[in-house]
């Protein structure tokens, strides 16, 4: 997996904004993208600093 690939499902996104009655910029996406990709990316430095290789709730 790249750096470049798109973790957000944009459909999705926008069909959860369209029932709160809001619409979604085209560069939504990318911003949660990479906002998710941080969190991840912590998320997988706790479970290893854990000396586990299992992500769990609690690393997030």
């Amino acid at each position: 997996m790249s750096d470049g690939d798109i973790l957000v499902v944009a459909s999705k996104v926008r069909g959860y904004l369209k029932e709160k009655g809001v619409k979604m910029s085209g560069d939504l996406v990318g911003a949660l993208n990479d906002q998710v990709k941080r969190l991840l990316d912590a998320a997988a430095s706790r479970t290893q600093a854990n000396k586990r290789s299992t992500v769990k709730p609690q690393d997030v």
